[in-house]
């Protein structure tokens, strides 16, 4: 019975009806064949599907969610805990396979105890052919979505329920790998409250989302509109195109760029981007604030974001584990075959004894490693404040647009005047020798495509926001037009031969 003011968990059956437009569900489930069972397994599999309605713990099918084929797969706990047996893993196995043989997105509602018990090794050991189906899934670059639901633990947590390209979760819900009443009887003590509930994943960056079943439709929509590619008609060339670097003096725009009021990347994809759906984490246990990580489309041009969340305080600096979430999304931007799109807007990466026991070095090389060599389309963002290896983490890319004050260096100018001269005050002149700017970068080929501010920014937000969505909606639809193979090595020459002329490297303009 549900606790008082407690909504009651919602059965296979009434999740489907709320989650899928109506009158739309389509089952794909045939005769289950049970396993030779014992005679008390034959009276426990009779009484579960008296008590459930169901002839297994798990429904398969697909209908429509606001008009779009999406498969499902959904376990009922009150047959047998919605265990895994043998037949269960076959269906599951089944409609996994469907799914990706008719290229239909896929959603996960596994609400379980893990294996089934009375099936043994057997049993348990099925959670590998499960794994390599929905291994399968992705590969073929089809959505795999998981709406993790009260409760879901042990093999089917450790499994299918947590290989979502997006995990979100009910609220309240208990996820865990083992479960609590389990580890009482090992261990004779209650596991620690509050570790094992929805929101606490959340907070760990180990699901994206804690959703109610009533949102549960508008966020796989949203989710969707971003993931299911669609023809795009060819994007008009934006006036910024043929934008020249601004005249100001470096230590002029980085002055500019300080300025708090500056429109940063949330300010930009809440004017300029449109289904805009938070991913949260590494998914392995880490959540850093210096790092914001989302799908989006701009225009009809989807991709994957990543990009310096500005700190509101000095602790808010990117660390390693920002770093581990960004490759979380370049990984799911090459699997989806989605472009990515980075933001560069940072004072520098954190500099403290965790950021270096955690190897934020490490995950600079391994970033770096990975975009240069990215099976995907990618476009780096230079909107601000670019210091240290913090920017460099995440600036190689195919095409790099910049805002006119925005700026690339080793160190921030007072740095490297204090390495220099022992001093901080030869920073203007530090910035002005090292071609931190935009202009020197445009002529050395790094920045491909300058936005004007007119001629600050933070005194135009919303038209600048504005302007920097269609070169970015821009560069997205040229560059989705390209082969991969054909952008890869592209991208190294463009890095081999930094410092070149623009017109020596044939490269003037896009």
């Amino acid at each position: 019975m549900a606790s008082p003011g407690k909504k009651p968990h919602l059965t296979a059956k009434e999740l489907i009806d709320v989650v899928l437009d109506a009158d739309s569900f389509i089952r794909w489930d045939t005769a289950v064949v049970d396993p030779d069972p014992s005679p008390q397994y034959q009276r426990e599999l009779a009484a579960a599907r008296e008590k459930s309605g169901l002839d297994e713990s798990v429904i398969t099918g697909e209908g429509l969610i606001r008009g779009r084929r999406v498969a499902v797969i959904v376990c009922e706990f009150r047959f047998l805990a919605g265990s895994i047996g043998q037949s269960a893993a076959d269906r599951i196995v089944t409609a996994v396979e469907r799914a990706t043989r008719e290229k239909l997105p896929l959603l996960a509602g596994p609400a379980s105890g893990g294996t089934r018990m009375q099936e043994g090794t057997l049993a348990f050991l099925s959670m590998v052919r499960i794994t390599a189906a929905v291994r399968g899934h992705r590969q073929a670059g089809h959505p795999y979505l998981v709406y993790l639901r009260h409760p879901t633990t042990g093999g089917v947590m450790a499994s299918w329920g947590s290989l979502g390209h997006v995990t979100v979760a009910e609220p309240g819900a208990l996820l865990g790998f083992l479960g609590p009443r389990v580890y009482e009887a090992l261990y004779g003590k209650p596991f620690p409250e509050n570790v094992q509930v929805a929101e606490n994943l959340f907070d760990k960056g180990l699901i994206d989302a804690v959703v109610p079943p009533e949102e549960l439709a508008t966020t796989v929509d949203r989710a969707l509109n971003i993931l299911v590619r669609e023809t795009a008609a060819p994007v008009p060339e934006p006036v910024t195109l043929a934008m020249q670097p601004s005249s100001a003096e470096a230590w002029t725009s980085i002055q500019i760029s300080r300025n708090r009021r500056r429109p940063d990347l949330r300010r930009l994809l809440s004017v300029g981007a449109q289904d805009v759906l938070p991913l949260n984490g590494t998914g392995q246990g880490e959540n850093d604030p210096g790092l914001l990580l989302a799908m989006a489309r701009f225009g009809d041009q989807p991709c994957i974001v990543l990009g310096h969340d500005r700190p509101r305080r000095a602790e808010g600096a990117m660390g390693p584990a920002s770093l581990r979430e960004a490759r979380r999304g370049m990984k799911l931007a090459e699997e989806l075959g989605l472009p990515l799109l980075t933001v560069i807007d940072t004072a520098g990466a954190a500099l403290s004894k965790e950021a270096e026991e955690g190897g934020l070095a490490g995950e600079i090389a391994r970033s770096l490693h990975d975009l240069i060599g990215l099976e995907s389309p990618t476009i780096s963002v230079l909107l601000g404040q670019g210091a240290g290896g913090g920017a460099l983490a995440l600036l190689p890319a195919d095409r790099t647009i910049a805002a006119q004050h925005a700026w690339v260096s080793p160190l921030p100018p007072e740095g490297a005047s204090a390495i220099v001269h022992r001093s901080t005050e030869f920073a203007p002149a530090m910035s002005a020798a090292q071609g931190v700017n935009v202009a020197a970068m445009y002529a050395n080929g790094i920045v491909d495509h300058v936005v004007d501010e007119r001629d600050d920014a933070a005194d135009e937000p919303r038209a600048f926001c504005q302007r920097m969505s269609a070169a970015i909606e821009y560069e997205l639809s040229a560059l989705s037009a390209r082969p991969t193979e054909e952008l890869l090595p592209t991208r190294v020459r463009k890095y081999k031969q930094l410092g070149r002329n623009r017109q020596d490297d044939g490269v003037a303009g896009p």
